[in-house]
């Protein structure tokens, strides 16, 4: 059984929790600085992605070793047949530590470690897409490899899966270090190791920081201190980080993790620099017909945005007293596919609304249409309870079933461009950063 932090021992010594940044990058210039700042900012071991080997090669491995000879070089090969040959490659290159798939059959698992032993390299193996981790750890640990990981990735976080939770199944049956990747930021991390963690991998919540320095220094804090909550003290529902996460990221990084999909169209904000995230009450309304608006208002909240399918560019059906009506209830904002006036007032007001048109003419409340049924709005579909996030750059619609998804994958889009935009100001031209000429077609 693995023992608690204080007391866990791993061939005699105790186990300081290790901090292993993965860099899975495709480029390798770009993959050995951020190595050397993620060293100074506290990285015990070093992992050559297993993306930046597919783009660079063993090379990658060679030029980190070269860069860190002091630090500890992880291949992740993900390797699942071969298994001999392939730790002689990422040893002979200068790994300290390569990563096979645990799904590999025993047979590969026992040749990698034949290697392992001859070329004084050590082996961990990765329980990614293993349906029943506790059953093969037991079975990984008789066959005599190193290290586990445990391992939640990519498009499984995105919908919600927490590695913490697969760490929490197998720590305390088995005797050797466990390792924890996937989405891992600095509250995880300590709650990682909190929980029996020997080894927690980070990836892009150091490498796709603007400071990757400083961000490792918060998780290597983070883990000393074995902080359990984050800093508000629990767990957020995956509401809450939802709302958070909308609220921290622009409508373009939405969009391009909706690959496009999710922008209306011709819908524009009335006040420049307000900012909407809610969740939407809809309306579908006739031209002019300003009365479900309004009485929209009495079924929305903090928590919403009114959408509103009104069809005409010529005749409102909003204007400064519905504005003042949301203002003075809260309502998170509103958008319509249609014209809005009084826009004076609004802007006085502050007040996030969205629009397609401006118009100083004002409909009649006639009563025609429905509240909360499906509508177009903008060229998009909306559903009630769907998310609607809008700047300055527009509006995108994310669909409810999706949004857990698409907020961490416009959070990895952020990452990046946050990363991006440090490297520029540094003097990069963007072609070089984005390293077009390698990547387009030739």
């Amino acid at each position: 059984m693995v023992c608690s932090l204080s007391t866990r021992l791993y061939g005699g010594d105790l186990i300081k929790p290790i901090l292993q940044v993965a860099l899975d990058l495709l480029e390798l210039d770009r993959a050995v600085q951020i190595a050397l700042e993620a060293a100074d900012g506290g990285a015990d071991w070093i992992e050559a992605g297993t993306p930046l080997i597919k783009s660079e090669g063993m090379n990658a491995v060679r030029e980190l070793k070269k860069a860190l000879p002091g630090k500890k070089i992880v291949a992740d090969m993900k390797t699942v047949d071969t298994g001999s040959m392939e730790v002689e490659m990422a040893a002979k290159a200068g790994a300290n530590i390569v990563a096979i798939l645990a799904s590999s059959d025993d047979s590969t698992i026992r040749d990698a470690l034949m290697a392992a032993r001859q070329y004084g390299v050590e082996i961990v193996v990765d329980l990614l897409g293993v349906p029943d981790i506790v059953t093969r750890s037991k079975e990984l640990e008789a066959l005599g490899v190193d290290y586990i990981c445990v391992h939640v990735g990519i498009d499984q976080q995105m919908v919600g899966m927490r590695a913490i939770d697969l760490l929490n199944q197998i720590v305390d049956d088995v005797d050797i270090p466990v390792a924890v990747a996937g989405g891992i930021d600095a509250a995880s991390a300590a709650e990682a190791v909190s929980s029996g963690a020997s080894i927690v991998i980070v990836g892009g919540n150091v490498t796709r920081s603007s400071d990757v320095r400083g961000s490792g220094i918060e998780i290597r804090e983070a883990m000393d201190r074995a902080l359990v909550a984050s800093e508000r003290g629990a767990k957020k529902s995956m509401e809450e980080e939802m709302m958070e996460i909308f609220r921290e990221v622009s409508t373009p990084n939405i969009s391009d993790a909706m690959h496009r999909k999710g922008a209306m169209r011709e819908i524009l904000p009335i006040n420049l620099g307000t900012k909407i995230v809610g969740t939407a009450i809809t309306v579908q309304t006739f031209e002019g017909d300003w009365a479900k608006s309004v009485e929209a208002i009495d079924l929305a909240g903090p928590e919403n945005v009114i959408v509103i399918y009104n069809g005409s560019r010529y005749v409102s059906c909003w204007g400064g007293l519905a504005t003042l009506s949301c203002h003075v209830k809260g309502v998170a904002g509103v958008v319509i596919d249609g014209a809005v006036r009084d826009v004076d007032e609004i802007r006085d007001m502050g007040y996030p609304i969205f629009a397609s048109a401006i118009t100083p003419n004002a409909g009649e409340p006639k009563g025609m249409g429905e509240i909360n049924a499906e509508i177009t709005c903008g060229g998009r579909s909306v559903k009630p309870g769907d998310f609607i996030v809008g700047d300055d750059s527009g509006v995108v619609v994310i669909p409810r079933e999706r949004a857990y998804e698409i907020a961490r994958r416009a959070k990895e889009v952020e990452k990046t461009e946050r990363r991006l935009f440090e490297e520029i100001k540094r003097g990069k031209t963007l072609s070089q950063v984005a390293n077009l000429k390698k990547w387009e077609k030739k």
